[in-house]
């Protein structure tokens, strides 16, 4: 029996695990595909105190070695289903089960997508959800991203130094993203600003040839694009969890600042819990906040 489990590789989840270790508990990380969390598709990283410029891959390869040097077990499997067995946790993966006295939740969030027809045919043919995976493939080419926040607004700044015509489509007229990011984003003489937009329609052969934008006062128009780079938010990881911990209407974990589900020695830590910041430093905090409580949770057992 471990005495902490943690579902989840990122920041979140690897933060809890070094502060977990530190605390003399036996660790085991479960994470589905890379450990790192989606951080490591972040170019540069320039808001994490002490860093000034970090990649994300880098940032979170190191944090995965730091925890493993402490001593945290990693194992690449994806849990489905948290249950009870008294005060004992019982994690199931699709390959195993895993017993512990305490879980952490930090399994973070998914991409969000349009809903237009032809959209999941066209991921890989032009259709995207990361532009630093995928926008080498768009060099000197058009390209759309489309969204407000910052994951759009550095997406957008990243294709302005690979394709020949970056469009940035907003539903609104102003931006919920860093100013700093929009001000960089204005000297791009590449860069083309669709405000009161979105995108209701792909076309494509067997890859896509444009998209069409309904402006808000109902006039539609053709932008003739290779790529399209999708970035209109998040959705929580937690469906498989909502048995020990309850969600919000937007499946976000319900837990204050103290990381505490509604069950006892069942915590959640990151992007996935109800808040109104979610930053990579925020992930780290929470980890650190959750590992903390599991912690203390379990010395009290």
């Amino acid at each position: 029996m471990y005495d902490i489990i943690i579902i989840g590789g990122g920041p979140a989840g690897l933060t809890a695990a070094v502060y977990a270790r530190r605390a003399g508990k036996n660790v085991l990380v479960l994470e589905a595909t890379s450990c790192g969390g989606q951080i490591i598709n972040t170019p540069d990283i320039e808001n994490y105190p002490v860093e000034e410029h970090i990649s994300g891959y880098d940032f979170g390869m190191r944090l995965t070695n730091q925890a493993k040097a402490l001593g945290a077990e990693i194992v690449m499997e994806k849990a489905v289903d948290i249950r009870l067995n008294g005060n004992e946790k019982v994690v199931a993966t699709t390959k195993a089960e895993y017993t512990a006295k305490a879980v952490i939740i930090a399994t973070g969030s998914a991409s969000r997508k349009l809903g237009l027809e032809n959209e999941d045919a066209l991921i890989g043919r032009g259709v995207s959800y990361c532009a630093t995976c995928d926008g080498n493939f768009f060099r000197k080419k058009k390209v759309a991203v489309v969204g407000g926040g910052n994951t759009a607004l550095e997406d957008a700044l990243y294709m302005a130094d690979i394709a020949d015509t970056v469009y940035l489509i907003h539903r609104r007229d102003s931006f919920r993203g860093e100013e700093a990011t929009v001000a960089r984003l204005k000297t791009k003489e590449n860069v083309r600003f669709v405000y009161n937009s979105t995108v209701t329609a792909l076309n494509a052969e067997k890859r896509l040839k444009s998209i069409e934008v309904t402006n808000k006062d109902g006039s539609v128009s053709t932008l003739e694009v290779n790529g399209l780079f999708v970035a209109v938010g998040r959705i929580p990881e937690n469906r498989n969890f909502a048995a020990v911990a309850e969600l919000d209407e937007s499946g976000y974990a319900i837990a204050g600042e103290n990381c505490r589900t509604k069950t006892p020695g069942v915590f959640v830590a990151g992007d996935n819990r109800q808040k109104d910041v979610r930053q990579l430093v925020t992930a780290a905090a929470d980890g650190a906040v959750a590992a903390t409580e599991a912690v203390k949770y379990v010395n009290e057992m």
